[in-house]
């Protein structure tokens, strides 16, 4: 399992700490020093099945700065791919990936559900 964290996120420590309990084995990235690639971010948005919107932290200080809520409706996958890829900061995190899931954000039930289940 790979998780991406950004090490000052009191949610990443969160998640951290709750996978340490649990005895999960990871392999840790630092989102910001790290970041993923657009083709890495691709084949995980299409495994997730998610909205492509779940990859972004919409919270974060560089999404609201590029006025990211107006403009991710005018852009193509391709091009939030590769929006994303430019800046760890833009990646929702805890961003996790399995075998056979793909996570973003911490929530306990659905962590459990997945990586425990």
């Amino acid at each position: 399992m790979i998780v991406y964290c950004y090490p000052k996120c009191s949610t990443c420590k969160k998640a951290l700490h709750y996978l340490d309990e649990k005895n999960v084995t990871y392999e840790l990235f630092d989102i910001k020093e790290q970041n993923p690639t657009a083709q890495q971010l691709e084949k995980w948005h299409k495994l997730s099945q998610l909205p492509l919107k779940k990859f972004f932290n919409t919270s974060g200080m560089k999404y609201k700065e590029l006025q990211l809520k107006d403009k991710l409706p005018e852009m193509s996958e391709q091009e939030q791919y590769a929006l994303l890829a430019t800046d760890g900061m833009l990646v929702k995190r805890p961003l996790v990936i399995g075998e056979d899931y793909v996570l973003t954000g911490f929530r306990q039930a659905e962590w459990e559900a997945k990586i425990c289940g």
